[in-house]
């Protein structure tokens, strides 16, 4: 659900402004003007990885000008620090767990717990916040490692669960890209993560070349950005090879929230331009 909230406070250029106030309907309500047919793209939020070259509370005002979901990139410039930040947004949010370093299937017991550690951290702040959380699955260095590293993700999967219940929180695991090695690459392998939620992404699973797979599995949340099914250039929708209709319509099917996480807010801009011809 895209909206703009007190048109002349958005940190948008004019050209853009100009292009959402378009899309939106005279329905004003409390000094918010909402579209209808905008809702019916079913929730779409934008991430923070589009601003990241901003401060995380420059990043909030803009994105929370347009959108009433914002996932936030919970490492890096976007790192958390406090939770408080939050209490003067009325958007919805989203953490996106810290991934550099971070591997939750390692063989190394003190990296595997050190990295579930960092997750668990990461839930108290969005039990705080009210958030869901995205994060990565853990990948194994060899392929002879493979069923040690399976061992030791479900030993994680299992402690991530007890915390995530205790703080009564919701979570998912995003398929990754073409990465050798990363779990949960393909439709085939969702057995591993044992029925927890799942977060699809749109680019991810176009250069694996399984999205229609995906798109009959059982998902959450989405990430929507587009590519040409070779780099995962996480690129503006319309600028890849994916067809976004039947992702629109697997979204709605699952009633799904989901975040447009592109690299530039002219980016997210263009994305909402075609997904609103859908």
């Amino acid at each position: 659900m895209f909206y703009l909230e007190y048109l002349s406070h958005a940190s948008c250029n004019f050209q853009d402004c100009i292009f959402l106030h378009s899309l939106l309907l005279p329905a004003a309500v409390s000094g918010i003007i909402i579209t209808p047919h905008i809702q019916s793209l079913v929730m779409v939020g934008i991430s923070t990885y589009c601003l990241l070259e901003k401060t995380l509370p420059e990043a909030l005002d803009r994105l929370s000008a347009i959108t009433s979901l914002i996932e936030v990139v919970d490492e890096g410039p976007h790192f958390v620090h406090d939770a408080s930040l939050f209490k003067s947004y009325s958007a919805d949010f989203v953490l996106h767990a810290p991934y550099h370093g971070m591997n939750i299937a390692s063989l190394f017991e003190p990296i595997r717990e050190a990295s579930v550690h960092v997750m668990t951290d990461c839930f108290s702040v969005a039990a705080e916040i009210g958030a869901g959380v995205v994060m990565h699955p853990g990948y194994y260095a060899w392929e002879q490692e493979r069923e040690q590293a399976d061992r030791q993700f479900k030993k994680s999967l299992q402690e991530l669960c007890e915390a995530a219940g205790e703080l009564s929180l919701t979570f998912w695991f995003e398929n990754m890209g073409s990465m050798n090695f990363f779990n949960l690459r393909t439709p085939a392998d969702l057995d591993l993560i044992e029925g927890c939620g799942f977060a699809l992404d749109t680019g991810h699973a176009n250069i694996n070349h399984c999205l229609p797979g995906f798109l009959h599995a059982g998902f959450s949340h989405v990430h929507i950005h587009d590519n040409n099914g070779r780099s995962d250039s996480h690129s503006p929708v319309g600028d890849g090879d994916i067809d976004f209709a039947p992702v629109m319509a697997a979204v709605r099917r699952n009633h799904a929230t989901s975040v447009i996480e592109v690299r530039s807010f002219d980016g997210v801009v263009k994305s909402i331009r075609n997904l609103d011809k859908l």
